[in-house]
């Protein structure tokens, strides 16, 4: 299934989405800035990627962590994943967080992030007196074992 996203270039050097393969869920963002970028452990920055886009009504964009930058230089979006609402039309900004224990360098034009589209309902919570029971109850974190 394709889905048409229009997208609007903040910055003559953006570079557009881009998928790595055929099959690929995540489309590539890119880092656009003036001078490489080094972040040390547990530090956080923004990145620019010098686009807008447009998220179609009933969808959302997720920007989320490329494998091969979080497992190589230990990079990933600070707010795990985050979310671009179908109404916001500003820049998208990745807030890379550093996990390793290293100084790391970002490079202009280096992939940072992936967007992902994604349906989603939106719910219309109704306040109750009770739920429904199920086996699991208000068990938590871990209550389902370990193995």
């Amino acid at each position: 299934m394709t889905q048409t996203v229009r997208f609007q270039k903040l910055d003559e050097r953006a570079v557009a989405p881009s998928y790595g393969s055929a099959d690929a869920a995540g489309a590539d963002l890119y880092a656009i800035m003036d001078s490489p970028l080094t972040l040390a452990p547990g530090q956080t920055t923004l990145v620019h990627t010098g686009l807008a886009v447009e998220i179609p009504a009933g969808f959302v964009g997720l920007v989320c962590a490329r494998s091969g930058l979080a497992t190589k230089k230990g990079l990933a979006p600070a707010n795990k994943v985050g979310v671009i609402d179908a109404d916001y039309r500003g820049e998208i900004l990745v807030a890379l967080y550093n996990h390793g224990t290293v100084h790391q360098t970002i490079d202009h034009g280096e992939r940072i992030a992936q967007l992902v589209l994604v349906p989603y309902l939106t719910a219309a919570y109704e306040q109750a007196d009770s739920l429904t029971d199920t086996d699991r109850g208000a068990g938590g974190f871990g209550s389902t074992g370990s193995k």
